[in-house]
């Protein structure tokens, strides 16, 4: 065996590491900012625990460790469900066929400056005039995830996002008001859109179903939303299935600007 024979690539080697880097990568994204990071940290370390006891012999630690890992399979399906279900559902979809439809899937090449053109600013202090006046709205801005598959029960719509536009949408006698708005690269692709409500039971019985939307459609995919509640005039901002806290509106917005980036 020569001693450079290891650094013979072939295509297909090639291919491979791009396929895994990018489904590592893929899978970081979905997970980061989530509880289920630290779980998946967890089980790497218990995986390179199980390599080192196996390379040292230490037959009792590697036969307990071997024998967790032996069942992990079905461990990480029932701990990672969520995360799985929003995975496959980033994948079937995405809209291959349609007109962008492959660049869209692969939204995460864009640069920093096109990902950061959402007028945040607008969207915030339009919430926070709804606010004051009752008036319930849900916003839902999308990230990576395709929101196709919602934004089809909905109206089509492509219109750049203003504060004005926004609140005239929910005005409560306009026609559009019903429903959730979807905002694209800055620009309102929909309205009057149905999302799928969560049936989770930890949700407080104070929030109403449009709450329980917005904890749904970001279940499901990595979609961020605002809601404004009709009730109470209260913002709330809902990530990953859950709600995420602030003080201020300056403080969401930079929020928002984060986690949009």
């Amino acid at each position: 065996m020569e001693l450079f024979d290891f650094l013979d690539f072939q295509i297909i080697d090639i291919i491979d590491i791009v396929l895994v880097a990018f489904l590592m990568y893929s899978l970081y994204k979905l997970l980061k900012g989530t509880v289920a990071i630290n779980i998946f940290l967890g089980i790497v370390i218990i995986y390179i625990i199980y390599l080192i006891t196996e390379a040292l012999n230490m037959r009792v630690l590697s036969n307990i460790f071997g024998r967790f890992i032996g069942v992990g399979f079905f461990a990480l399906i029932v701990v990672f469900q969520q995360e799985i279900r929003k995975f496959l559902l980033m994948i079937g979809s995405t809209n291959f066929g349609g007109k962008n439809g492959f660049s869209r899937y692969f939204k995460f090449l864009k640069t920093e400056r096109v990902q950061l053109e959402t007028d945040v600013e607008a969207i915030v202090q339009a919430c926070e005039k709804m606010s004051k006046t009752y008036t319930g709205a849900i916003i839902v801005i999308e990230r990576n995830s395709s929101l196709e598959f919602v934004k089809n029960t909905g109206d089509s719509m492509n219109i750049e996002v203003t504060q004005p536009i926004l609140e005239s949408i929910f005005f409560k006698n306009s026609p559009l008001h019903d429903g959730a708005v979807i905002i694209e690269d800055n620009r309102i692709t929909a309205t009057r859109v149905i999302l799928p409500v969560s049936n989770e039971r930890n949700i407080p019985l104070r929030f109403g179903l449009r709450h329980r939307a917005a904890v749904g459609i970001t279940e499901k995919t990595d979609a961020v939303a605002l809601v404004v509640s009709e009730e109470t005039g209260q913002v709330s901002y809902i990530k990953n299935g859950e709600f995420v806290l602030f003080e201020d509106s300056d403080e969401l917005i930079e929020t928002l600007k984060k986690d949009l980036e």
